[in-house]
């Protein structure tokens, strides 16, 4: 499953829309976002590091703010590609997703670009890695938006 979901993101290729992309509403909730997306990453033969609650920490310090979670999660095959190009790509992988509550009581998840991540490392916003991270990010958090 591994090799067929690296197969098909090798045939992805980095588009501006995908670069511009970077939120998207979900119809679900905070936590349930978070739980689509999870089942998205592990499906995709990718692996989970942490999930982080926001709102649980601030409300750990006697805090409150509006739910938020981020899934930490990577692709050693992909992040291997990155980090080849340059060792420091390893400062901002792996990847990060943030679904969180805005100020109308909607759920929102958002990420940063490829381009946003490697900006001001030695590998090109036209190299084959940002494509395949794009179109990684793009694929996955359509999954947990549309379950």
């Amino acid at each position: 499953m591994k090799y067929l979901i690296a197969s098909a993101l090798i045939g992805l290729s980095a588009t501006t829309s995908w670069a511009q992309d970077m939120i998207k509403p979900s119809p679900h909730s905070v936590g349930d976002t978070i739980d689509a997306l999870e089942a998205a990453v592990a499906g995709a033969g990718a692996t989970v590091f942490a999930r982080v609650d926001h709102a649980q920490g601030a409300e750990n310090v006697g805090k409150s703010i509006p739910d938020a979670q981020l899934l930490i999660f990577g692709n050693p095959a992909l992040g291997t590609l990155a980090m080849e190009a340059d060792l420091r790509a390893g400062l901002v992988l792996p990847l990060r997703v943030l679904a969180y509550q805005d100020a109308d009581g909607n759920t929102q998840l958002t990420w940063s670009s490829a381009e946003e991540l490697f900006d001001g490392l030695d590998i090109p916003a036209d190299a084959e890695v940002v494509g395949r991270v794009n179109g990684a990010l793009n694929m996955l958090t359509d999954k947990a938006v549309s379950q």
